[in-house]
């Protein structure tokens, strides 16, 4: 394995194809490493989390490691599910039970309160002897919700979030579409500069 290869904290393919499309680098996800850890997203917020995964992953690899924390925040419901996203109906990764869980609690409230954004941390931490270096990055996209969901691309709330400006929801865009709208894309892009810093810190 490359010593500058770059490890995703995902096991979620999904995401780990997204990730892949947007950075320029050998990226491995934690499917290559069983004995990596499931980081309980502890924080409060969505830099608290990426770097607490990062940071784990980086000390169990050796590896440098990049993490993100990405949720949709929901205007009428002050900002959640946040941080909760994932796990917004009791069970992580549930995309289905989560997005008709936001829909059932947005079926009172009028179109024109509807507004949302999608919200991404992303970090990075390099493991160098006792001291990590450490980057995190943020990125969003604005825009709101739709009552019926559309589209079979991309994964958790896409089909129901239509960014500012588009007629499209994230699930109907081609990938690259997406990517160059996204607040993963967005962040991940702010990231880039750093992980092309990796060679020099070896």
């Amino acid at each position: 394995m490359s010593a500058d290869a770059l490890v995703l904290a995902t096991r979620n393919e999904g995401k780990l194809r997204e990730l892949a499309r947007i950075l320029d680098h050998q990226v491995i996800g934690l499917d290559a490493f069983p004995d990596a850890p499931d980081v309980p997203e502890t924080g409060a917020t969505f830099e608290a989390n990426a770097l607490l995964k990062a940071r784990a992953i980086a000390a169990s690899t050796g590896l440098p490691a990049v993490a993100d924390d990405s949720g949709l925040c929901v205007d009428a419901l002050n900002g959640m599910p946040g941080v909760l996203s994932a796990r917004w109906a009791g069970q992580h990764g549930a995309d289905q039970a989560n997005l008709d869980l936001v829909l059932a609690q947005v079926a009172d409230v009028p179109d024109a309160r509807l507004g949302a954004r999608f919200v991404c941390a992303a970090a990075l931490v390099v493991p160098a002897g006792g001291q990590a270096r450490e980057w995190v990055v943020t990125g969003q996209v604005v825009g709101r919700l739709i009552r019926v969901p559309r589209g079979t691309g991309g994964f958790g709330y896409d089909p129901i979030f239509q960014p500012n400006g588009f007629d499209l929801t994230t699930a109907e865009m081609t990938p690259e579409a997406k990517d160059a709208i996204s607040h993963r894309g967005r962040a991940f892009r702010a990231l880039a500069p750093f992980i092309h810093l990796i060679g020099s810190l070896s």
